[in-house]
């Protein structure tokens, strides 16, 4: 019986993602010659030239996957244009959205509710008026915080838990659902106002271990918590669920500065490295976020921290270190 090889999809998307995701992908192939790598064209760009941003059949190509690195993409403000990201993350069901934000004297992870609350997809536009539709149920909750759990047991932390009961009726169920699992599980748990979370994340980082809220307060929060570390280009996130798993960085397709060599790479190369662990290579991960470190150490660093290099050589800075490693 032969053994099975891991398969990962490779997405560029759209702008910086055909610049950022060749670096991180040049690293895995370093790593692990011996996985297949197969790419999949999905993105604004597809739209432009066939009307169709993602197909039926490539949603079914990245089910074979093991797991898939995913580009930036763009999403027009148009009415008649279906967000990728929105329709993976539903296909797939990929339902809890990690965002670890981990610097000087804190580690944090962002648990986020990744396929209801306000990004449902159930809107109406009228003459006069536009609805979204926010969405909590009792099951997408649950299994959200018990992922949450499921984190904060392995680190041996403390939940906390991120919402609006005060204004909003759906976060009191939120609310309630996940302090009551919590309690059953054993987990120390707390809970914060977003808002008010928002601003003491930034005040006092050190004072959290893993945040669990909905689907776009903990897309806000995981936003602000970035600049903790020296903002979006640096912060990794992975989509999982219970067959797939996607990973993506954090930042959008900064169409501004694509084709320019001054993307920063670090964010989608820390998402490689979480891809790494949900394969089972922690080693592998921490052999990327230790090249890292080592390439900015040596003063190697993209135009946003200060730096002069681009998104090449920063990527070929981070193949040195790895070699070097070995």
């Amino acid at each position: 019986m032969g053994i099975e090889m891991t398969r990962i999809a490779i997405v560029e998307g759209d702008g910086i993602g055909h610049e950022v995701i060749p670096v991180a992908k040049n690293v895995l192939e370093l790593l692990h010659p011996e996985y297949e790598y197969f790419s999949v064209d999905v993105g604004y760009h597809r739209w432009e030239q066939t009307g169709c941003p993602c197909a039926d059949r490539d949603i079914a190509e990245l089910k074979t996957a093991d797991a898939i690195l995913f580009g930036a993409i763009t999403t027009p403000p148009m009415k008649d244009y279906q967000s990728v990201v929105l329709r993976l993350r539903k296909s797939l069901d990929l339902y809890a959205n990690l965002r670890p934000v981990k610097g000087n004297g804190f580690d944090i992870m962002i648990v986020r509710e990744n396929t209801e609350g306000l990004y449902s997809g159930i809107e109406e536009i009228g003459p006069d008026r536009a609805t979204t539709l926010r969405v909590v149920t009792w099951r997408g909750t649950e299994r959200i915080v018990r992922s949450a759990i499921r984190i904060a047991r392995q680190r041996n932390g403390i939940l906390t838990v991120g919402h609006k009961a005060n204004v909003l009726k759906s976060d009191v169920l939120f609310r309630d659902i996940c302090l009551a699992e919590a309690q059953a599980a054993g987990v120390s748990c707390n809970e914060r106002f977003i808002d008010a979370l928002a601003l003491d994340i930034l005040q006092h980082p050190s004072s959290y271990d893993v945040v669990v809220t909905t689907n776009i307060f903990g897309d806000i929060l995981s936003d602000v918590a970035s600049y903790l570390v020296g903002g979006l280009g640096l912060v990794p996130s992975a989509n999982i669920g219970d067959r797939y798993a996607l990973f993506e960085p954090v930042h959008g397709s900064a169409p501004d500065i694509a084709g320019k060599n001054v993307a920063n790479p670090i964010a989608t190369l820390r998402s490689a490295g979480m891809l790494l662990a949900y394969c089972g290579d922690e080693k592998g991960s921490d052999c990327i976020e230790a090249a890292v470190q080592a390439v900015l150490a040596q003063g190697i660093r993209t135009r946003d921290l200060g730096g002069s290099a681009g998104t090449r050589e920063f990527g070929e800075a981070i193949i040195r270190a790895l070699l070097q490693r070995e």
